[in-house]
């Protein structure tokens, strides 16, 4: 994925004579000469037919052809140009720290919104670069055939619904595996296009913009016989006559080889806070929490949760010698795409014992936020997409190879809200706002 250095694009976007000038003296670009490659390298991976699904994100267009991009030009002008697309929320003090960036270069940028406003035209056919050859998924999977495939039960959101969580539990028995498996990556696929997010421990996760995670090699999570996946599903629409569906949301694990034990075993944890208090009508409101690390520990990621009200987050290292650094700054934080920042496959970041992981949350709880659905009440932890959280994961393992490492604070959909225990179905329902 290509890096932006991040020029003042705004200089260029609000400035149209300063496009005049450079039009005689930079050749007018072409889609296949110039918009093509931008595309393919920058965006057809969810622009296309069959394109990723980032956890219920799935791009609303192809961009493969002219024919494609023609009638978008003038969007793609206005997305890059806001640098809403792609969607990437990491402050630019982090370019390159983290592989799965998406984000584009400003002279890429530039071709793209001049191409727009020049009257994006198609150029010679010849000029364009070979196609890529987009390995098509089997059975919908991004990753692949599943060593395991894994699934809720079938099941009807009703119509009246708005937000309802409903819990399933699905037992990983002999038949599915024979002994202990060490997973190398999961997949969740949503099964309707109501589910908001799934929380599956010990598996995994799934929320909007989520991508699948891929373990680097020599890193992983055991798998049993015996284990329990608990599914938490959120499903969250307009109530309605007609609005019902059904959903039976699944999961592809991959392992690795059958005897193949990997150095470190990874694990979930999070800096979280269920106190907090966001009064009517503020604009800002802050509250931190501190993750202690106990032993020299490897970090792969950090996944920044939040809801609507959310504005920023950012996860400072404390270390034992007294600095600090800043490992994730999100200036905007946008719920709709729910990032794991994720470092380097096999280059983790190193935090040795006695690390202290700060985590600040953000919110906007005013009128000036267009997503707050109502900046008149105040605002606590809870379930609903119209309450807030504040999560701050944290994906890590122990250093030391053949350790695991022991977390605290996590949230699972076990121990974050008591809500009964599953009925012999191993299903249970909780509707929030909704009259039973």
């Amino acid at each position: 994925m290509s890096r932006s250095i991040y020029l003042c694009l705004a200089l260029l976007l609000a400035a149209p004579a300063s496009f005049g000038a450079a039009k005689d003296e930079v050749e007018q670009p072409t889609f296949y000469r110039d918009v093509l490659p931008v595309l393919q390298e920058n965006c057809q991976t969810c622009h296309r037919d069959g394109g990723l699904n980032l956890g219920g994100q799935v791009a609303p267009m192809a961009l493969m052809s002219y024919a494609d991009a023609r009638p978008w030009a003038k969007s793609i002008a206005k997305q890059v140009g806001a640098r809403t697309m792609p969607p990437w929320h990491a402050s630019p003090e982090q370019d390159g720290v983290f592989h799965n960036q998406r984000t584009l270069e400003d002279a890429e940028i530039a071709t793209l919104v001049r191409w727009a406003r020049t009257g994006a035209t198609a150029g010679d056919a010849a000029d364009a670069p070979p196609p890529l050859d987009w390995p098509v998924s089997e059975d919908g999977w991004i990753t692949g055939r599943p060593d395991l495939e894994i699934a809720i039960d079938r099941y009807f959101v009703d119509d009246d619904v708005a937000d309802l969580y409903v819990d399933f539990v699905t037992e990983i028995t002999e038949d599915m595996i024979d002994g202990p498996r060490w997973v190398k990556s999961i997949e969740f696929q949503p099964g309707s296009s109501v589910v908001h997010h799934i929380v599956a421990p010990p598996i995994g996760g799934l929320g909007p913009g989520l991508q699948p995670f891929t373990y680097a090699d020599n890193f992983g999570s055991l798998l049993e016989p015996g284990d329990k996946v608990h599914w938490s599903m959120h499903y969250h629409k307009e109530p309605g006559p007609g609005t019902g569906v059904w959903d039976q949301s699944r999961a592809n694990i991959q392992f690795y080889p059958e005897g193949v034990v990997p150095d470190h075993a990874v694990a979930w944890a999070s800096a979280s806070r269920y106190d907090f208090v966001l009064p009517a009508g503020e604009a800002h409101v802050e509250y931190t929490q501190r993750y202690p690390v106990e032993r020299d520990s490897l970090l792969l990621a950090l996944n920044p949760h939040m809801h609507l009200r959310g504005k920023a987050a950012r996860y400072t290292a404390h270390y034992p010698d007294g600095t600090t650094e800043v490992l994730l700054d999100v200036p905007s934080y946008d719920f709709n795409w729910q990032t794991t920042y994720e470092y380097p496959l096999g280059r983790p970041k190193k935090l040795p014992a006695g690390t202290e992981i700060e985590f600040v949350a953000a919110w906007d709880n005013s009128s000036d936020n267009p997503y707050n659905p109502d900046p008149t009440k105040d605002v606590r932890f809870g379930l609903p997409t119209t309450d807030e959280m504040m999560v701050g994961w944290i994906i890590l393992s122990d250093a030391e190879p053949g350790a695991v490492i022991a977390t605290r604070g996590g949230l699972t959909s076990r121990d974050r809200v008591d809500r009964g225990s599953a009925n012999e179905s191993g299903t249970v329902r909780a509707r929030i706002g909704i009259e039973e």
